[in-house]
């Protein structure tokens, strides 16, 4: 999306929230970290010149992209999400829908299990409460300190990821059972298809919902909204 405004010659700004200590570089003025909630947000759309916002987060920042509907409501700024397609089952998943954290560590067996914990670092707390598990992790950075878990392991990396390399960290470490985000795309979907290929359970926690607002899968759709909504001269965005 960032490539595409650039080549377009769009006066544009990146936001990233911070999460991650060497983000990727973008071809665009960048910024890092919060807005401040709804109010911080909406000083900054108008301190800025801000006339459309691409909310392009994650499918789980949630409380972003509400910020995002909320703040776009009170200054009149157009606003569109860029948001991946979920993904969906194909023949030999073996997939338990959870609607939160909370329901994919209720859905963890009593028995000891070896589980892939493909959610990242922001919510690794809660299975605290299954402790009989041993957790695999992989992360984009080195954790700081200990894991907040009492038996669990990272590998360091980042995506996107293939399928030969997910099959082979799977197998290599035993894993019993999955549990990962439905984030869609296809960076990440390889842990998937290789639970498919190893018959491993997977337990997929479901997209929280969103108010109503525009949405497009494609950046050749938001580049089609913007097109249909002011003249490339005066567009700014973020």
């Amino acid at each position: 999306m960032a490539r595409a405004l650039a080549e377009a010659g769009l006066a544009a700004e990146f936001s990233y929230a911070g999460r991650t200590e060497a983000p990727v570089a973008q071809p665009l003025p960048t910024r890092v970290g919060g807005f401040g909630g709804v109010a911080g947000l909406v000083d900054y759309l108008r301190a800025r010149g801000i006339s459309h916002l691409i909310d392009a987060t994650h499918p789980f920042a949630a409380q972003m992209s509400r910020n995002a509907i909320a703040a776009c409501a009170e200054t009149g700024t157009a606003l569109i999400g860029l948001e991946r397609p979920a993904w969906a089952a194909q023949p030999g998943d073996r997939w338990t829908h959870v609607a939160d954290i909370a329901g994919a560590v209720a859905a963890l067996p009593e028995a000891r299990a070896r589980v892939f914990l493909a959610i990242g670092k922001q919510t690794l707390a809660p299975f605290v409460a299954r402790p009989q598990h041993h957790y695999l992790l992989r992360l984009v950075d080195p954790p700081e300190g200990a894991l907040p878990l009492p038996d669990a392991a990272a590998v360091i990396a980042r995506g996107p990821f293939d399928l030969a390399g997910d099959t082979a960290l799977l197998r290599d470490h035993a894993i019993t059972h999955v549990v990962a985000k439905n984030a869609g795309g296809a960076g990440a979907s390889a842990k998937l298809e290789a639970a498919r290929a190893l018959g491993l359970p997977v337990i997929l926690i479901d997209r929280p919902r969103l108010p109503p607002r525009q949405v497009s899968a494609t950046v050749e759709g938001v580049m089609g909204w913007l097109a249909g909504h002011t003249a490339p001269s005066t567009e700014r965005g973020v």
